[in-house]
């Protein structure tokens, strides 16, 4: 794992100035600690940063062909780059180290863009040919690596691998995106292609840019998940399931360094430990975070399963009185970034790299195999939308969200209210609906109206139609996991760990999210995912003779912190500090009353508003470093 930077000249603009390269390429110092190369000539400057994992010797970067035409730098990892090897070298090519990044400039060679679709892997690169004079930047399919670019006034296209790299640069306009709040406040991140910034953007997953001295800045798709047209029976996904995981693991447990998993206690992450173990002959090194409060400890489980494998158990408690890195979250993440998991993420990466240097993680086993209580909740409402029609839905369950108070302090089946909403709107606008941090009525009550005007009608939802057209499905529940893997799994949990683990120089593989896994597991019956209350049916099913019972079908705990608790007591000043500040007052974006009240009906045990408190808080600090 690594980072990346660069500067191309796409107009008539000032020669590259390495000094400005190596600036904003030393910022990121902490994700290549190892090493740091680079590449400038009168068109382009390239920097990586590395984090040495294979090749611990011969993988210097940048990378280059036999003469010295095309180079690359790169960071991530492709997994199949031996059969790549064999291939290539049987058309001619020569290789001069045993690094997976000398193959994308041969691979670039042979097949032009067209090499994506044989990589196996996740990663963002930049290569260089001087022989075409072309730049081609990419990130993989589903965004386990970032890559942020902007351009600038003079046109310069510079890159980098997170964006405090880019904002040390002089000429980069750093005005604040005007539909930041609205997105952030209904996503609880900065959903791609945007920031919050008004000219800086992510590259997309699944997307490159092939760019040109004189041409346009331009992303063009390479891969989408295909939704099947035809489902695995019962008996061919409990027959096949277990072997491809297990290759997919496989593949990620090569490593010239000390490699090791997350160990939760869950399903996903006890599934991995599991099948690692059949594969190496030493104990898999294992690491765990728990909390001091039970309700948020599953401590207890990964040690089952640390002794079930015998694996190198290291497991730490943190205290429910341990928020002292709250503030540090904001410099990890360079927005705003709602998800309050990130802590513990950031614990769980800093305990592993004490003793790894690459982990494997469980992520991606609720999106793949619907094991989110809430898949269950929105199939039930597609099933009342498709019997009652559009204008009789409308009306009535509009008028009982509209009277339904917000209960969070009541049993789950009674707060109905967030379900009265969306079962008076079509499953695009439900989808957004149930997966907002706010509410559409509720940043409407939040935001000054002057805010409002400035948005013109614009709201975050927006981005989930776009992603909704491209589905192209009529399976409900398929529908809702591709809009999950396109919104969700990669602007908050593939952000969350790669920012956690790269601040501690840690390399963590998801076997989960192999792109032919996905593909594969995407063709499992619906009923055979959700069977009655029980999501991930099918996965568990095969996992019984890996995982013991009372894991697999315990109830789902997550990764969580004691908000709550904490805004209610020790932090309850510092949230009073943060959400009241100036900044947040005078950001133009809030009415003053309604964040007042917020804090108050929290503190006072009127409501719990502990979610949307922290999304305010973490907002609150971005603004303080602005």
């Amino acid at each position: 794992m690594c980072g990346i930077s660069g500067i191309f000249n796409i107009r008539l603009a000032p020669p590259i100035d390495k000094v400005a390269l190596q600036t904003i390429n030393r910022v990121l110092w902490h994700r290549g600690p190892d090493d740091e190369g680079y590449y400038v000539d009168s068109h382009v400057g390239l920097g990586h940063r590395r984090l040495s994992i294979i090749d611990l010797s011969g993988g210097h970067q940048p990378v280059f062909n036999e003469d010295n035409s095309v180079c690359v730098v790169f960071n991530g990892e492709i997994y199949n780059f031996e059969s790549l090897v064999s291939e290539l070298s049987e058309l001619g090519h020569r290789f001069s180290t045993l690094s997976d990044t000398e193959v994308i400039v041969h691979a670039w060679e042979q097949w032009g863009p067209e090499c994506l679709s044989r990589f196996r892997g996740m990663f963002a690169f930049a290569l260089w040919d001087s022989n075409t004079q072309q730049l081609f930047i990419t990130r993989d399919r589903l965004g386990k690596k970032p890559l942020y670019y902007t351009e600038t006034a003079n046109g310069q296209l510079i890159f980098a691998s997170e964006l405090k790299a880019l904002l040390v640069h002089d000429d980069v306009d750093k005005t604040l995106r005007t539909e930041l709040a609205e997105e952030y406040l209904m996503f609880g991140y900065v959903p791609d292609p945007y920031t919050a910034y008004k000219q800086i953007y992510k590259l997309n997953p699944g997307h490159y840019m092939l760019l040109s001295p004189g041409g346009s800045v331009a992303q063009t798709e390479y891969w989408d998940l295909e939704i099947p047209g035809s489902s695995l029976s019962w008996q061919e996904a409990q027959e096949s399931l277990i072997e491809e995981l297990r290759e997919a693991v496989k593949i990620r447990m090569l490593a010239d360094v000390p490699l090791g998993a997350f160990l939760s206690g869950g399903v996903d992450s006890s599934a991995i430990v599991a099948l690692m173990s059949g594969l190496q002959s030493e104990p898999v090194n294992t690491c765990a975070i728990g909390f001091d409060e039970k309700a948020f400890d599953e401590t207890e489980y990964a040690n089952q399963v640390a002794r079930r494998y015998n694996t190198n158990h290291v497991a730490k408690v943190a205290s429910s009185e341990d928020f002292d890195l709250i503030d540090k979250l904001t410099d990890v993440y360079d927005e705003p970034f709602a998800d309050s998991s990130s802590l513990p993420t950031y614990q769980v990466c800093k305990l592993a790299r004490q003793s790894v240097k690459v982990a494997l993680s469980g992520d991606g086993g609720d999106e793949i195999f619907a094991g989110y209580r809430r898949y269950q909740l929105q199939l039930a409402e597609h099933q009342i939308r498709s019997k009652l029609p559009y204008a009789i839905r409308k009306p009535a369950f509009g008028a009982l969200a509209h009277v339904y108070p917000k209960a969070d302090w009541a049993p789950r089946f009674l707060r109905a209210k967030t379900t009265f909403q969306s079962l008076a709107m079509n499953a695009v606008d439900a989808y957004g609906n149930s997966m907002s941090r706010f509410r559409a009525d509720q940043r409407e009550a939040l935001f000054k109206p002057e805010y409002v005007k400035q948005l013109n009608g614009y709201t975050g939802l927006e981005i989930v139609k776009q992603h909704a057209a491209k589905a192209q499905t009529d399976n409900p529940l398929k529908f809702i996991q591709y809009l999950d893997i396109k919104t969700w799994l990669a602007g908050d949990i593939l952000t969350k760990v790669d920012r956690a683990s790269m601040a501690h120089s840690l390399e963590v593989r998801a076997p989960l999210l192999d792109h032919k896994f996905i593909e594969w597991a995407f063709a499992i019956n619906n009923s055979d995912n959700i069977n009655g209350n029980q999501g991930k049916y099918a996965f568990k099913k095969a996992l019984e003779p890996y995982v013991d019972n009372n894991i697999l079908y315990r109830p789902k705990m997550g990764f969580r912190v004691p908000k709550a608790k904490w805004f209610r007591g020790p932090l309850q000043n510092n949230l009073r500090e943060k959400v009241l500040s100036t900044p947040m007052l005078d950001s133009g974006y809030f009415k003053p009353e309604m964040l007042n009240r917020l804090v108050d009906e929290h503190i006072n045990g009127v409501s719990d508003n502990s979610d949307e408190l922290w999304s305010l808080m973490m907002f609150a600090q971005f603004l303080r470093r602005q």
